[in-house]
């Protein structure tokens, strides 16, 4: 996981963070393609990059002459490995209140600017993916964790690859499956997705399509190919979606069953307990035998944030009744907290910038990290008709 919590989504100077590219496609139409160029940190999601991208969207959206819309990510690692993480250090570092509790309430959690505005602007990009009005071909290429996933989960058309790997670990870093995430891992078969939530596990090609997280398995080394006939096309409006339905059905081949699958008893015995505490023991006593990724994921689990096991598996709950625009709102509530007073500044200080990997988790337990405890995270910390994202999906 490493990998993914080292993004800080700073490209060169000389360069735009994103590339936008109009491609004329086979009628006159033209493709809109949008690049995120920061290949060096594996096109971690900076607060600029986010407010370019949803821009560029809007102006797509209402240009009749953009048939569809295709992200991806530059260089041959990662479509994008996730949120910059020393951008929010630094916001958290001159904002932030050390003090987890002051009497019996939270502190205010509205002292941070940097962010409210990352995780509102973020959460609304994410949002007008899922509805957008036109095709969406998400690349997920190489790394897809975390922000790459809240980009790519709501795209109409997603493609993984043999490099593909895709992951929520934001338990190693105090903070929770966000952009969606829990929405999208309630969705998950099996309760596989409050494993995945616990343990950071990551999912090949073959498990993230099991796991309703991308649709179809292209070869990487096809990509060009892919690219080429789209722009041979002779796209039209009301059809575009059945048509690149069509075209990647020519491209797409069979995946093999990753661990998720090849697990899939085994796990949805551990989450069919009824508590978070007997789901994390039972995990834990899961005979990994000679699997790797079975051991990582224990390992994952006994190390990360009791605190993030929690609001992960709160958050999930509640999930499961509300709306995708209802749980963004509730997720941006929760991640203002923990950028106010959670483990989150503990968790990147102990991986990203003094690199001790010893964090010392406020809870320390997950008897002390209680429901009530979470309970305070999901106080909202104005008025429902001020919330940043309070005009979503209406």
């Amino acid at each position: 996981m490493e990998e993914r919590m080292n993004a800080t989504a700073e490209a060169p100077a000389s360069e735009p963070c994103v590339l936008f590219e109009e491609r004329p496609t086979g009628n006159g139409m033209r493709l809109g393609i949008a690049t995120l160029n920061a290949p060096k940190t594996l096109n971690g999601l900076s607060l600029e990059m986010v407010r370019l991208l949803d821009a560029q969207l809007v102006q797509w959206a209402g240009d009749d002459g953009i048939a569809l819309v295709v992200l991806q990510g530059a260089g041959e690692k990662a479509f994008c490995a996730g949120g910059d993480l020393h951008g929010l250090y630094r916001g958290m570092r001159e904002h932030q209140q050390r003090d987890r509790w002051e009497g019996d309430a939270f502190a205010d959690p509205r002292g941070n600017p940097h962010a409210e505005a990352f995780f509102a602007t973020e959460y609304r990009l994410d949002h007008r993916i899922h509805t957008y009005p036109k095709p969406v071909l998400c690349w997920g290429h190489g790394i897809v964790m975390g922000g790459g996933i809240g980009l790519m989960s709501g795209a109409s058309h997603r493609v993984v690859s043999e490099r593909s790997k895709l992951a929520f670990p934001e338990i190693t870093v105090g903070l929770f499956p966000d952009v969606g995430g829990s929405w999208l891992l309630h969705r998950v078969p099996q309760r596989a997705g409050l494993f995945l939530a616990l343990t950071g596990a990551p999912l090949d090609a073959g498990d993230a399509i099991h796991a309703g997280m991308a649709d179809v398995f292209v070869p990487e080394a096809r990509r060009a190919e892919v690219f080429d006939t789209l722009a041979a096309e002779a796209w039209t409006l009301d059809g575009a979606c059945a048509q690149l339905e069509v075209l990647l059905a020519r491209f797409a081949q069979p995946s093999a069953p990753g661990p998720l699958q090849r697990h899939a008893q085994t796990i949805a015995a551990a989450c069919a307990h009824g508590a978070l505490e007997a789901i994390v023991d039972a995990i834990a006593a899961i005979d990994a035998g000679e699997d790797p990724w079975l051991h990582n994921a224990q390992a994952t689990l006994a190390a990360g944030s009791p605190g993030s096991a929690r609001l992960g598996y709160e958050l999930q709950q509640r999930a499961a009744t509300l709306s995708l625009a209802a749980v963004f709102r509730l997720e941006c509530v929760v991640a203002l907290h923990c950028a106010a007073h959670g483990d989150f500044a503990e968790g990147i200080r102990a991986l990203l910038i003094d690199k001790d990997r010893t964090p010392r988790w406020q809870p320390a337990t997950l008897a002390a990290a209680t429901a009530g405890w979470a309970q305070a995270f999901f106080a909202a910390p104005w008025p429902a008709d001020a919330h940043p994202l309070a005009d979503l999906g209406r």
